[in-house]
């Protein structure tokens, strides 16, 4: 019986990769309607479409077409078909719908018209009684244009359920669209493919099974499988030819990368469980760190793009990285599939081929670098762009690393064991360098160039393997940042996952620094003299740190014998952070040391007026946006917070006040119960040649 009627449906997108697998397949397809092919076969080609289709997202049996305008024509046109070909006397036959551009819009009714009218054929050649508690027979009614079309689906569990995803990490990937970039690239079994951002390693697994021709669907079950009317010697057959035809292992095997390591053992675990985990190698790796021996090969992946791993602008620096690394794989084919709205900026060039294909309901691309054949003349690499200074070269970069180096070698005698090294000195080299211990922070500040974004990742790089072999440091203990235009709090969003987290000192104090996740480490290098000008003040004082961020006032003001402490921040992050800093040397819990989750103008605001300061440091944001906080303006708002913050201030008290903002303008008339004084000069630490890094004022309460 080969005039049954089947649909293949797909994501948005994918409608030409399932046509090709239905023509592959021997049928004779034909594309309806968006997401949807048509294709005719007998009962057999139901288990074969459903065991062999990589990349549609199920098949259904089309049981009819016709125009619908009212609920009197649906419900004629539903019974006239036959549907006790497939359902017998006891089928479980729910009713799901969808209407477009329909006069029939209202869906529940519809379900009930299509459920009843399907019930009165059913009564009509099996009897009125109708238990229902029988196989599954999924119906569908689908009202576009005023058309109806009834379909039963086969599947069940769409297709993208292979059966080998036991675990979900973070944005997965569905099946059946990275099968669909696995297709669409140039790769075959004797290339070598690597995934840099497996995940849980759906896109190596799906090249496996491509390449071994493993079916996608032989490992998993189909709610037809359970139908009297479908003879189970059919899925017997579709099986054991499917399993006949399997391939023998690959010999270049696939290669996984992800710098999370649970995701590698998710990714591990589920090629076991797809029967390909001899086929592909999963190891830890940063993406920063990708290189291959082979000559021609298919970079396929899917990176972080923002919807459900960040924002946008929090991804901009890994983008940024994408044209370095390309670059040491030229003769490979690069394919990159992501939301992310700007990646050919960031490349540099534009992709020979683009395909939108849908991710749920994200609209994604699919960008397409085809490299060169294999055979062909390789391609030489870019020479990158040389600055166009007269001498800004590696020469006069060395040689200030080496000059600044021999200048600050006695800081460490001196207990300071955090600082400055290199601050944007040469102006066409736009880099901070500060050591921490034996690690580099390097911060790139943004400067207009003339370079590419491929040739300004090489050049990064260069200056980053300058800046380490000059400072004796190895490369993986140097974190490099790009600083933008600071937008709501980037100053202290998540900024990387590799939690390098180390305990530093200064001053004698121990304090816990990240250099790898955000884009500030947790200390504050300017901040360094006037945190001891408050451990000097502090001794028997009341001390109150607002917007605190990781405490480390809190520390100093502790270690010069203050009183009680008061810690004040709206990130439960940062308030861990300080306490942490807090325990680490010896001032643990204790009722003298308080930490509070708050907005700072809200906990001033519910002050009772006895709670009274004598030392208080308040250093804010230039600007933030956050959710959980009214959008904060320094310029705009340091006057008012401090008119709330003074009245709880002792007479003779003091403020210290700071800002990074380039601009400010210090409102004094506007406080008029106190003097304040501005001692940006004594602030800034001799190690920060930019002596506008912020500036600072020591505010004292009138008496």
């Amino acid at each position: 019986m080969n005039d049954i009627s089947l649909i293949a449906t797909s994501t948005m997108g994918l409608e030409a990769l399932v046509f090709r697998e239905l023509e592959q397949l021997g049928f004779t397809p034909q594309n309806i309607e968006t997401g949807r092919t048509l294709f005719t076969g007998s009962e057999i080609d139901i288990c074969r479409a459903n065991t062999h289709l990589r990349t549609a997202g199920r098949v259904l049996i089309q049981m009819g077409t016709f125009e619908a305008v009212d609920f009197g024509q649906l419900f004629d046109g539903v019974v006239a078909l036959p549907w006790e070909r497939w359902l017998p006397r006891n089928a479980a036959f729910p009713v799901d719908g969808r209407s477009v551009k329909s006069q029939l819009a209202n869906i529940p009714t519809c379900q009930k018209i299509v459920k009843k009218a399907i019930a009165s054929r059913l009564q009509k050649v099996y009897g009125r009684f109708l238990p229902e508690d029988g196989g599954t027979f999924p119906i569908e009614v689908s009202l576009l244009k005023d058309t109806a079309t009834l379909t039963i689906d086969t599947s069940g569990n769409g297709l993208h359920r292979r059966g080998y995803k036991k675990l979900v990490g973070k944005a997965p990937l569905r099946e059946t669209i990275a099968a669909a970039l696995v297709l669409l690239s140039y790769w075959n079994p004797e290339r070598q493919l690597i995934d840099p951002f497996c995940g849980s390693g759906t896109i190596p697994i799906e090249a496996a099974l491509i390449g071994r021709n493993i079916a996608p669907g032989l490992r998993r079950h189909f709610v037809s499988e359970y139908w009297d009317t479908l003879p189970q010697r059919a899925w017997r057959e579709t099986r054991k030819q499917a399993k006949d035809a399997i391939l023998p292992p690959l010999q270049t095997k696939i290669l996984g990368y992800d710098l999370d390591p649970e995701s590698i053992e998710m990714a591990r675990y589920h090629a076991t469980l797809a029967g390909v985990a001899d086929d592909i190698v999963f190891e830890k790796q940063d993406f920063l760190d990708l290189q291959s021996d082979a000559l021609y090969g298919c970079l396929i992946t899917n990176p972080p793009y923002g919807k459900w791993i960040g924002e946008w602008h929090d991804l901009e620096e890994l983008y940024a990285h994408i044209p370095r690394v390309l670059r040491r794989l030229p003769t490979w084919s690069h394919y990159i599939y992501t939301a992310f709205p700007h990646l050919e900026r960031f490349l540099g060039k534009e992709a020979p081929r683009r395909r939108k294909i849908y991710n749920s309901r994200l609209e994604c691309t699919y960008y397409q670098f085809p490299g060169p054949k294999p055979g062909t003349e390789i391609p030489q690499p870019e020479t990158p762009a040389q600055p166009k200074i007269a001498f800004a070269s590696e020469g006069d970069f060395v040689n200030r690393l080496k000059k600044l180096a021999h200048h600050l070698r006695r800081y460490p005698q001196r207990g300071i064991t955090c600082y400055r090294i290199y601050d944007r000195d040469i102006p066409e080299i736009p880099l901070a360098i500060d050591r921490y211990d034996d690690c580099l922070h390097i911060a790139e500040y943004e400067r207009p160039h003339d370079r590419t974004p491929t040739q300004h990742a090489d050049w990064l790089e260069q200056m980053v393997t300058l800046a380490g072999q000059t400072l004796d440091v190895p490369r993986n203990q140097i974190f490099l940042k790009t600083r933008r235009r600071q937008r709501g709090t980037s100053q202290y969003d998540r900024y990387d996952n590799r939690h390098y987290v180390r305990t530093v000192e200064e001053g004698g104090l121990k304090f816990l620094v990240n250099l790898s996740d955000y884009l500030d480490t947790g200390l504050f290098l300017d901040h360094r003299n006037t945190r001891e000008m408050v451990r000097r003040e502090a001794k028997e004082k009341h001390f109150l740190n607002l917007f605190a961020y990781t405490g480390s006032f809190s520390v100093y003001a502790a270690a010069g014998e203050a009183r009680t402490v008061t810690t004040v921040d709206l990130s439960n992050t940062y308030l861990d952070w300080a306490a942490e800093n807090m325990e680490r040397n010896g001032f643990g819990p204790d009722p003298r040391y308080q930490y509070v989750k708050s907005d700072v103008r809200r906990f001033l605001q519910t002050l009772y007026d006895h709670e009274i300061f004598d030392l208080a440091v308040l250093d804010p944001p230039t600007f933030s946006n956050s959710k959980d906080l009214a959008v904060w303006d320094v310029q705009r708002d340091h006057a008012d917070v401090l008119n709330l913050l003074l009245p709880h201030i002792s007479p003779g008290g003091v403020v210290y006040f700071s800002t990074n903002h380039r601009k400010f303008k210090f409102h004094q008339d506007a406080l008029p119960n106190a003097t304040a004084r501005e001692i940006t000069h004594r602030t800034v630490p001799d190690d920060f040649r930019n002596k506008k890094i912020h500036r600072c004022w020591r505010i004292v309460k009138n008496a």
